[in-house]
Parts: C-alpha cells; structure tokens; sequence
C-alpha cells in the first residue's frame, strides 16, 4: 500500500507549468507540523498535482494556505549537468482539499521557521523526467 495523507500550508506560492504534450502540471510545498510539547518540528514536503486538480491548484492555492493532500508517494532521480544523480521523493496528489475558508487570505504558519532553500526541489530538474522503475530503486 502507498497512501500518504498530508495537512499543512503552502510554503510559497505554487508554480504551474504545460508538459510539451499539453498536460498541466502544478508543484508546491506544504509545511507539516509535528512533534508535540516543546519538541516541535516542520517537515517541508513537495506535492505535485497533474491535469485538472493541477489547474486547479494553480488557481485557488497560494503561499501560507492551508490544504490537505492524499496521494501517493514517488521516488524519481534525474542526472544534473555536471553527472551527479539527484533522487527526489514527492507527493503525486490524487485529492487536494482547500482548508482556508473562503475569503480569508494566506497568512503565514505562526512559529514555524521558513522552508530551507527548495532550488533543488523544481528548479533545475529537467522537464522530461521519467518515475522509477522498481528495478532502478536503490533499496
């Protein structure tokens, strides 16, 4: 079973994107509180949402939102430019469900520290990547 079900809000603003073949395609970060007490921690997790539920999420959703996500989990890996093999494991939604109540704008996540540098998460990775074969997983 690969079932991962998230709530948390946008870290930024979602970045929508066309495939060559013309599909939608929208990724964006969710910050997950966990930890209780004073032992408290954010985990930054990268969803992505194709199709419908990706035009979808590039209309509605904004930086500091909340949302919850269920989907799946996918690991993939790509080769940058100078031969190094990146590996990134996300969230493929299948439902995304807007938590903030309608006109109430995005406000940022009280004690929660900023995301760390995601450049690496969407930035340089190539448009045309390929999800893993279960031979090509490394454990």
């Amino acid at each position: 079973m690969n079932r991962a079900i998230i709530i948390g809000n946008l870290t930024k603003d979602p970045e929508s994107r066309t495939t060559a073949s013309g599909v939608s395609v929208c990724s964006f970060t969710v910050a997950v509180n966990r930890g209780f007490g004073d032992k408290k921690d954010v985990d930054y997790i990268p969803v992505v949402a194709w199709r419908g539920l990706a035009e979808n999420c590039g209309k509605f959703l904004a930086k500091g939102r909340k949302v919850g996500v269920s989907g799946r989990i996918q690991v993939r890996n790509y080769e940058t430019s100078n031969g190094e093999r990146r590996y990134v494991t996300e969230i493929i939604a299948d439902d995304v469900e807007f938590l903030t109540p309608k006109g109430e704008g995005g406000s940022r996540m009280q004690d929660v520290p900023p995301p760390p540098d995601d450049a690496g998460l969407f930035g340089d990775e190539p448009d045309d990547f390929e999800p893993l074969d279960d031979e090509q997983m490394p454990f």
